[in-house]
């Protein structure tokens, strides 16, 4: 797929942002243009002998509460995600807050292990 260069200056910027940064953009693009930008579960077709689900395979991992240790909180998260100090402790101070979109199942929960381990509370869209 050929990029034109009016999108290629956009994406870079987008590549350039922080986590926190594209989680903002997010909001003010939903807030500008009245949509969400939230996943949908999609439903499998029907099988031969009834209708089959298919499990979800993409998954939101959202901090809730930051609890009693903020400190390992924000350590879990920086180790995990990559961010840097700054990031981690505005994204714990701006809890609750999606800190991962889009993560398959074994990545979902072994974070999701971690930050309860630190004392957060998570959940798992």
């Amino acid at each position: 797929m050929e990029i034109s260069a009016k999108f290629k200056d956009i994406i870079e910027k987008v590549e350039a942002m922080s986590v926190l940064e594209l989680s903002d953009l997010v909001k003010v693009l939903e807030e500008k243009f009245g949509v969400s930008a939230q996943a949908v579960a999609v439903a499998a077709a029907p099988v031969a002998g009834g209708a089959a689900v298919e499990e979800k395979s993409s998954f939101n991992i959202e901090l809730k509460e930051t609890g009693a240790q903020k400190i390992q909180v924000i350590k879990v998260l920086r180790e995990a995600l990559g961010l840097g100090l700054k990031e981690a402790k505005d994204m714990t101070d701006k809890a609750p807050i999606m800190v991962k979109e889009g993560a398959d199942k074994k990545t979902a929960d072994e974070l999701k292990a971690k930050l309860e381990a630190a004392g957060a509370v998570v959940t798992l869209k």
